[in-house]
């Protein structure tokens, strides 16, 4: 495939840190590109030297003429002053945009819709949103662009679980084309999976490039570290016989051949430079009792938003739950009020006396008191010695275990990098041996070597750990339960896990487009001329409900599509109080796997009857439209 884009021997260097070091690499069309790494590895960078606003210390980058390029960085360069119709369409005639499927799907999939339902609105000012809401708007900006080379930095930070489905689903199927290409800086390891062709791993100043998304790479990369692995155990056995021979005979060196001793001198030349490396610890767990946190008829009210509506949820020791939901569902407010932080209109919260809980929230604000402080003394704030497996490790010990090595230590907590704060609070608060954790969106800012650290410790926890997150990887590999919040004051189990979640999504959707429908035909049957008593008798021939050109239908016809429509709309309710019971049996089903299956397989009849009877409800609504 032609190169759209090329860089040879680009080097660049910022402060005393050399990110990029005689790398060259090549983009062609049709590539789907994913960037890896750990936090100020150099990705941004990389992604930055590449669309041309960051200049090079030494080589060249090349761009086919004519080559567009769209960036979404981290921090948006949005005009504040602009409204989002401004910001996300610019001056795009109405028709040129309203007419466009791709656009209609682009503002649908991160807006609402086109009337921009869940930013606000067209008119709302850029300047008021949030950072979430800004970031969004960004992103549909660059898909509606459609440049040949799209250069997305974190592009799944704010979005929920469906909105991470819908971009996938957007970049792999409507916008891949044989003569464009876009490369991807992610985190998230399913996102990665789902759209990349190639990794790319920017790691030491260099880019290791692997075919395949992220299970292709962590293979390949597996293998590559077994093969140096192999190599290094030559290497030193190789060098543990050249300098047993330098000891042997005579201690003059002048007898010894200089060829052996300039071998031996190589070989030693060869060790490589130590990497600060990564590595969460274990720590002991304060034992749990059988009362953790039971949450009876709770209910729970922001504002007029109502959350939960008399639910009961009952933590069990060594619980391990996925809270997920779409922005906005409340999800962060229900873990608050596990926590305790937040009040119940209704109901009450009960804790377990042997109860010791941590929280990790998406803020990072446990750091604010020690902003100031260095890291090395931010650690001993907590403890100054641990014992791990029946050792004492002192908190420098652990630092370096962290990533934390060298003058690092030293550095103040205010100059941390996002993703070393989030290490720093998570060590922290592992250090306080917790037996029940609160993770709230724990992959923010977290590179995909600490998340499989965190993970790996989490894996042989005893505590009871409760999650919200939108990354499906992180909740498939650490929850052994998924409950979601639909908007509707219920916590709903989740079975089949996030699949089952993005189905009755879809299914809610599908419900609510069938009711606006109904609605719709029904303005329409009220306001039509002689719709009252002996409707259709004064009909002029030909003239059907669609106006002029539409097939004409008669007054009989009409009767029994209302008539249809009703027997549909029954239907529909009782369907709508079945799945109600089911969801009910299934929270008090959970411990019990037989009968939740049992259930669960009751549900999916209910939403394919539910389907069929939609399907013949548009069918009926097209005679009376």
């Amino acid at each position: 495939m032609p190169n759209l884009l090329a860089a040879e021997s680009i080097s660049l260097a910022l402060g005393t840190n050399q990110v990029l070091d005689d790398v060259s690499l090549g983009i062609g069309t049709g590539d789907r590109i994913g960037i890896v790494g750990r936090n100020g590895g150099g990705k941004s960078t990389l992604m930055r030297v590449l669309a041309g606003s960051q200049e090079v210390d030494s080589g060249r980058v090349t761009r086919v003429g004519g080559l567009t390029i769209g960036l979404l960085s981290q921090d948006d360069r949005l005009d504040p002053t602009s409204t989002v119709h401004q910001a996300v369409l610019g001056d795009r005639a109405e028709h040129e945009w309203a007419g466009d499927p791709r656009i209609r799907d682009v503002l649908s999939g991160l807006l609402g819709g086109v009337g921009f339902t869940s930013i606000g609105g067209p008119d709302a000012v850029v300047g008021t949103k949030s950072g979430g809401e800004r970031r969004r708007i960004a992103l549909a900006r660059l898909l509606i662009d459609d440049p040949d080379l799209l250069l997305l930095d974190e592009p799944t930070n704010h979005l929920d679980v469906e909105g991470v489905q819908w971009l996938a689903d957007h970049l792999v199927q409507r916008r891949s084309r044989p003569d464009n290409a876009f490369l991807t800086i992610t985190h998230d390891r399913w996102f990665l999976d789902a759209v990349a062709l190639q990794t790319w791993e920017v790691v030491d100043g260099r880019v290791e490039q692997y075919d395949g998304g992220y299970a292709a790479y962590v293979l390949a990369k597996n293998e590559r570290a077994r093969i140096a692995a192999a190599t290094e155990d030559r290497r030193q056995n190789l060098l543990r016989k050249e300098l047993a021979w330098l000891r042997r005979g005579a201690p003059a060196r002048t007898s010894k051949p200089r060829f052996r001793i300039e071998a031996a001198n190589e070989l030693i030349k060869g060790e490589p430079e130590p990497r600060d490396e990564v590595e969460l610890v274990r720590f002991a767990t304060t034992r749990l009792g059988k009362d953790v946190i039971d949450l009876i008829d709770a209910s729970i009210t922001v504002g007029d938003k109502e959350i939960l509506d008399r639910q009961t949820w009952r933590l069990a020791p060594g619980e391990r739950a996925g809270i997920v939901g779409v922005n906005g569902a409340g999800k962060s407010t229900v873990l608050r009020a596990i926590e305790g932080s937040q009040p119940l209109s209704a109901g009450k919260r009960k804790q377990g006396r042997t109860v010791e809980l941590a929280f990790l929230t998406q803020e990072v604000r446990e750091l604010e008191e020690v902003a100031g402080m260095r890291v090395i003394d931010a650690i001993t704030d907590v403890r100054s010695f641990i014992m791990l497996g029946g050792k004492e490790v002192s908190a420098s010990q652990l630092a370096k275990r962290l990533g934390f090595s060298g003058p690092r230590q030293q550095t103040r907590v205010s100059d941390l990098s996002g993703g070393e704060r989030r290490r720093l609070q998570l060590l922290r608060l592992l250090m306080r041996e917790p037996n029940v954790l609160l993770l709230d969106e724990p992959t923010n800012d977290l590179d995909i070597e600490t998340l499989t650290s965190l993970e790996d410790v989490l894996d042989g926890w005893a505590g009871t750990l409760v999650v919200v997150s939108h990354d499906r990887y992180l909740l498939e590999r650490m929850c052994d339960r998924q409950v979601a919040l639909l908007g509707d004051g219920r916590l709903r189990d989740l079975p089949g896990g996030v699949e089952q979640y993005l189905e009755l999504r879809e299914q809610v959707r599908r419900s609510a487009t069938a009711t606006a429908a109904a609605r719709s035909g029904a303005a329409k049957v009220a306001a039509a001329p002689g719709a009252g008593a002996g409707a259709g008798a004064g009909a002029a021939p030909g003239a059907g409900a669609g106006g002029e050109g539409a097939p004409s239908y008669t007054a009989a016809e009409q009767r029994e599509a209302r008539k249809a429509m009703a027997r549909v709309e029954r239907s529909l309710a009782k369907l709508a109080d079945q799945e109600a019971k089911l969801h009910d049996a299934l929270i008090e089903s959970a411990s019990d796997h037989g009968r939740a299956v049992e259930l669960d397989s009751q549900l999916r009849e209910i939403h394919q009857q539910r389907e069929t009877l939609e399907e013949q409800w548009m069918a009926a609504a097209e005679l009376v439209e």
